[in-house]
């Protein structure tokens, strides 16, 4: 069993400081999607995308599967997060790879993107 992070918050705030995690922000259509859209249905879609695109033991071309660009708030998250693959899981948050993510382990993710995601939208 793996001992996930005990501080979203904290890490959070560490990575904020890094040069490229730091350099992602939701820009102003994004927030405005997130407020169309609201939080129950972002997080219905952060939990679906990570289950298809993250959860895999072997996911389909690891490393390159999450867009940067601003077409979804979640994938702009899992890079501000290091949730983007499976690489940076197993780095930042000890999640190892090879092997298929527990429920466990996706709600992680899906609650770090989300409490990004909220503190975006607090930002101006």
């Amino acid at each position: 069993m793996i001992k996930l992070k005990n501080n979203i918050e904290d890490l959070l705030d560490s990575l904020s400081k890094s040069k490229f995690r730091g350099s992602f922000h939701l820009n102003k259509k994004m927030k405005n999607y997130v407020k169309e859209k609201g939080f129950d249905k972002i997080k219905l879609d952060a939990r679906d995308l990570i289950t298809k695109r993250i959860a895999p033991e072997n996911p389909n071309n690891d490393g390159k599967q999450t867009p940067m660009k601003q077409v979804h708030p979640v994938f702009i998250a899992q890079h501000a997060t290091g949730c983007c693959c499976r690489g940076c899981l197993e780095k930042i948050h000890g999640i190892k790879k090879g092997h298929e993510l527990s429920n466990e382990e996706i709600e992680y993710v899906v609650n770090t993107l989300m409490l990004w995601i909220q503190r975006e939208m607090s930002k101006d």
